[in-house]
């Protein structure tokens, strides 16, 4: 579909937005109009095809401050059938007969079936993110448009194959990535760079890690990946679905429209907590016991603990049919159970397999007799009294959590199943000091229920979803890792990262272990370095840190050429007044535009919050949306990981960094709050700010 040229090329794109908006509607109240009354043999069949419509409805929702396309290509040529065939088996895009095309959120096509706005994914959208003036991919004119509240108000044009044309550094881009945010996480399709663009498309059957520091994109190139890979491999993702992890509630609700914003509804989000929520957790641990307990080793001391149960049978059994006795002595079954042992099974599926291997044993024995029993004799003596007293005595059923609770509440089953594998000052942390009389009231941590999992693992296998993302991966213990793994054993995984950003005592030291753990050694390892969202001058603050929380690591280096607003002030230390300096730069980042947060140790949170109520400044906390009517966040320094301020006000550096258990932590913790802005930074201390950073 060929745009005339007119002499007034915003005219003629803000008509064709129009356009693609009234295409758009009638693509949805199409959809809206379906009358499934005759179509389906069953209720059953007919919910879900109306639970079906009713997705579709929602996915073809016109977002009006959401732009329905943000980019335009013009080819040399009409795009041929290989570039535009989709993932495994897809047929190709009709797109590939048209040479100017319309790049947007999702696809939008007219009354004809003639598409106005292409979806980002499709393999013709590709040359949008990747071509240049040294490859143009057969494009001769990219246009980038820009927005202003939904309108359309800008563009931008780049001659990709005229040699005579300088290349362009984009100002669009920049204003995009720059621009104010308040509310919720957005996507990032109008911006994605290169070498985003790459990890994004990579194939569903691999797994990819993503070492990013802040501000490179690394969580949006995780969201992107997951609607790329349902757009490429939808029918297959539909069966085995798709899971993003995050570290708490709080990064959970701060990306939650992202996938949305894309028209991908069906995505579940969930914390590793959630994951592993087996029992009721109302405890805690210290951490020496906490990273203990999230050892690799203790999956060795939990299958030791669950296969001491099967014990070798000592007598054979009897089965009584009708006038026959058959016997099968202690030597067949003792052969029986080794064989189910050396196969590795989990203990589940090897008890269910058990009374069919003894009545096969007992089928051996009447064919011999001139018997000729079939399949339902078999499971009849399956079904004996013998033999499910048998299988009882010789591998008795084991609930995970019981197991567990006894594993830490007795000493000496403790000591025999981790022998050899935890010295007896560790055993000594990993037991209560108080043993709990049942599951239900156990005081248990976060730590023991990913114990719990992994014995319900060792029991019955997990169910394997087609592809997981990872955020926030460096903060997992090895043991949270295998919870992960077991959640994709045979689907992929996107894991995301920086290991200078680790802040728990179990953090990450090298994503070879930590891929190992989850089972996926053979993952490719990316490094994002160019940073779109911390200003130059707070990047190159904050990376003086770097050398003393990970040295190795490449520092983030920004592209970004408005340097930033960045300021370090002294408060009076311990007094209202040093309060009162930081109530006033909250007050002074207010009457700025975009989102303010203001980031403290833990324990300065009630004083800061009394503060701010007593100067009649609105605040609302981590996890709650913010609004044009109330802009400052109070963020806890524990909850500020993933999360992003257009300005904010790190209270008292030092104050953060003791409020760790050690000092390399602290450092990690006050790296994470200095790189949560993304136009403005002002440090207030009333004491002397950390050596590293002078």
């Amino acid at each position: 579909m060929s745009t005339p040229v007119h002499e007034d090329p915003l005219s003629t794109e803000r008509a064709h937005l129009a356009a693609s908006r009234s295409a758009l509607r009638a693509m949805r109240e199409d959809v809206e109009s379906l009358d499934i009354t005759d179509v389906t043999a069953n209720w059953v069949n007919a919910a879900v095809l109306e639970s079906q419509i009713e997705e579709r409805v929602k996915a073809l929702a016109d977002l009006s401050e959401t732009p329905l396309f943000f980019g335009r290509l013009d080819y040399l040529h009409a795009p041929g059938a290989e570039q535009a065939e989709g993932g495994e088996g897809e047929r190709p895009q009709p797109e590939a007969a048209y040479q100017t095309l319309h790049v947007g959120r999702r696809h939008v096509h007219d009354t004809d079936g003639d598409p106005m706005v292409i979806d980002w994914r499709a393999p013709v959208s590709q040359p949008f993110y990747r071509a240049s003036k040294k490859d143009p991919m057969d494009v001769a004119l990219r246009r980038r448009f820009g927005y202003t509240g939904g309108d359309l108000t800008a563009y931008e044009d780049e001659h990709l194959s005229d040699p005579a044309e300088a290349a362009l550094t984009s100002r669009l881009l920049q204003q995009e990535i720059e621009r104010p945010r308040v509310g919720p996480m957005r996507d990032i399709v109008a911006t994605i760079q290169p070498e985003q663009d790459e990890i994004v498309r990579a194939g569903l059957a691999g797994s990819v890690c993503v070492q990013g520091g802040p501000g490179t994109g690394k969580t949006a190139v995780g969201l992107h990946r997951v609607a790329y890979l349902l757009y490429a491999h939808r029918e297959r993702l539909a069966r085995t679905g798709t899971l993003v992890i995050g570290p708490n509630r709080s990064f959970l609700h701060y990306i939650e429209q992202v996938l949305p914003a894309l028209g991908e509804l069906t995505v579940r989000q969930a914390t590793v907590d959630d994951l592993v929520a087996h029992v009721e957790v109302r405890g805690a641990d210290e951490a020496a016991t906490a990273v203990i307990k999230g050892d690799a080793r203790m999956a060795d001391v939990l299958r030791r603990a669950l296969y001491s149960h099967v014990i070798l049978p000592t007598e054979g059994i009897v089965v009584v049919r009708g006038s026959r006795r058959w016997r099968v002595a202690a030597y067949e079954l003792e052969e029986i159970v080794r064989e189910l042992l050396a196969r590795g099974i989990r203990y589940g599926a090897a008890r269910e397999a058990l009374p069919q291997r003894i009545a096969h044993a007992v089928l051996v024995q009447m064919e011999r007799a001139g018997e000729a029993p079939d399949d339902r004799v078999q499971n009849a003596v399956a079904r004996n009294a013998a033999v499910k007293a048998a299988v009882k005595t010789v591998w008795p059923p084991v609930e995970p959590a019981k197991l567990v609770l006894r594993l830490l509440s007795d000493a000496d089953f403790l000591a025999e199943h981790a022998e050899g594998v935890l010295t007896e000052d560790e055993r000594k942390a990993v037991l209560w000091a108080k043993p709990a009389r049942s599951v239900k009231s156990a005081q248990w941590s976060p730590a023991d229920a990913v114990l719990i999992d992994e014995a319900t693992d060792l029991v019955e296998r997990t169910h394997s979803l087609g592809h997981v993302v990872l955020d926030e991966a460096q903060d997992l213990s090895p043991m949270q890792y295998r919870a992960v793994g077991r959640r994709c054993t045979t689907g992929s995984a996107t894991v995301l990262g920086d290991l200078a950003q680790g802040t728990t005592p179990w953090a990450t030291r090298s994503w070879s272990d930590a891929l190992a753990h989850m089972g996926k050694g053979e993952a490719v390892v990316e490094e994002l370095t160019a940073g779109f969202r911390v200003p130059t001058d707070v990047i190159a603050y904050a990376s003086r840190l770097l050398p003393h929380i990970a040295p190795g690591l490449t520092p983030v280096a920004s592209i970004r050429e408005n340097p930033g607003f960045f300021d370090i002030r002294a408060t009076t230390d311990g007094t209202a007044r040093g309060t009162a300096d930081v109530v006033s730069a909250c007050r002074e980042l207010l009457g700025r535009e975009g989102s303010v947060g203001l980031i403290a140790a833990d324990a300065r949170v009630p004083e800061l919050a009394e503060a701010l109520g007593a100067a009649g400044i609105g605040f609302i906390g981590p996890g709650e949306e913010t609004t044009h009517a109330t802009r400052l966040t109070l963020v806890p320094a524990s909850l500020a990981k993933g999360l992003e301020y257009d300005y904010v006000v790190l209270d008292e550096p030092r104050a953060v960094v003791d409020g760790e258990p050690d000092e390399r932590t602290g450092l990690r913790r006050l790296y994470v709050c200095l790189t949560r802005a993304v136009s403005g930074l002002i440090v207030t201390h009333g004491t002397e700010l950390p050596p590293q950073l002078t």
